[in-house]
């Protein structure tokens, strides 16, 4: 197969006779084919509404090549491993007017000053909260259950009976468990919905959240030591910045009651992990970490070998087929632009700093 440059590739101009709105649109990511994103029956409808660059995707704006493409497009589809956008390339990019992200933040890809030049930007967070949102519920239930010591017993003596491992005296299932969110963000927020009806307690914590907002998702308000108090379920969906660095430390591990299940999908940083290891080597807690500080954790680290810990590399997001809903929901967005329709996931500055 030849190799071309960006400079081979250009933007064709929409067709001459068209009076439609049909933007240039250019992808900026790398690590994932669109096939992986893309469905064809959506990729198929993005052409039908924008002008797509005959050009892979854009991996670097280092390149001259890479910058005469940016200054022609109006719509920007970004995703992971997007190049970063800075104030020059935008000085630039004259015709920019929407980028698109079909994965989770945009921070670290757009400057605040994006916002101030009238381009609109939208994130596939709260699609790819949906995901997230299924796997913590999993958590919680198998969690609860106390699956894990159940599979061990289980193996090693497969004629025993069902009766909880005599090391293993937490209260089991999911009934009337108290369930603390730490975290009103699109994950948490569908996590609590997903816990409507099944009879569990549900309280949330977020600084940004009203009483009436918590009751409408089915939930209580409190405050983070209270809920860390009361809580048989602790799951995190706090956003990575700097005020909630550590914010499950010492004092709030130390409340949990005995036989506590930790969750966190969230970000590793959230968790203090050196705090947590003495509540899970001595067995008085029990955590499930989709997320770890530091990510991957490294070789021989003693949380790989816990019973009662379960670790997983960082898959609650989406994968697989599940990355499809984010192509559909970019595309979706994209319609609602052309159309001169509000955006359904649109980001503002002050949402910026807040994001995962």
């Amino acid at each position: 197969m030849p190799s071309h440059d960006l400079a081979d590739f250009t933007i064709p101009p929409a067709h001459a006779t068209s009076t439609e709105h049909h933007p240039n649109a250019l992808f900026a990511l790398s690590g994932i084919d669109l096939s992986e994103i893309f469905a064809p029956a959506d990729f198929a409808r993005l052409e039908r509404t924008c002008t797509v660059a005959d050009a892979p995707p854009i991996e670097s704006f280092e390149s001259q090549a890479a910058q005469d493409l940016l200054a022609q497009t109006e719509v920007l589809i970004t995703g992971w491993g997007a190049p970063p956008l800075t104030d020059e390339l935008l000085d630039h990019a004259a015709k920019l007017r929407a980028i698109i992200h079909t994965a989770g933040t945009v921070k670290g890809i757009v400057p605040t000053s994006t916002f101030d030049r009238g381009i609109v930007v939208s994130s596939a967070a709260a699609t790819n909260a949906i995901p997230v949102a299924e796997y913590t519920f999993a958590c919680i239930i198998m969690g609860l259950k106390r699956a894990e010591a159940f599979r061990k017993q289980y193996a090693a003596n497969p004629a025993g009976n069902r009766a909880l491992p005599a090391d293993r005296a937490h209260p089991v299932g999911a009934f009337g468990a108290r369930v603390g969110i730490i975290g009103a963000s699109h994950v948490g927020r569908l996590v609590a919905t997903l816990l409507r009806g099944t009879g569990m307690h549900v309280s949330i914590y977020d600084p940004y959240l009203s009483e009436a907002e918590a009751l409408n998702l089915g939930a209580t308000l409190s405050d983070l030591d209270t809920i860390c108090a009361q809580s048989d379920v602790l799951t995190i969906h706090a956003p990575d910045i700097p005020e909630t660095h550590h914010m499950i430390g010492k004092k709030q591990l130390d409340l949990l009651p005995d036989g506590a299940l930790l969750i966190n999908t969230a970000r590793g940083r959230l968790l203090d992990h050196t705090a947590l290891l003495p509540h899970v080597e001595s067995g008085r807690l029990d955590a499930y970490l989709d997320v770890t500080d530091p990510e991957p954790l490294p070789e021989g680290h003693p949380l790989f070998s816990l019973p009662n810990v379960v670790l997983t590399p960082h898959i609650a997001g989406s994968l697989g087929r599940e990355v499809h809903r984010l192509g559909a929901a970019a595309v979706d967005e994209i319609e609602r632009y052309v159309a001169g329709k509000p955006l359904a996931f649109g980001i503002d500055k002050a949402q910026l700093h807040r994001m995962a």
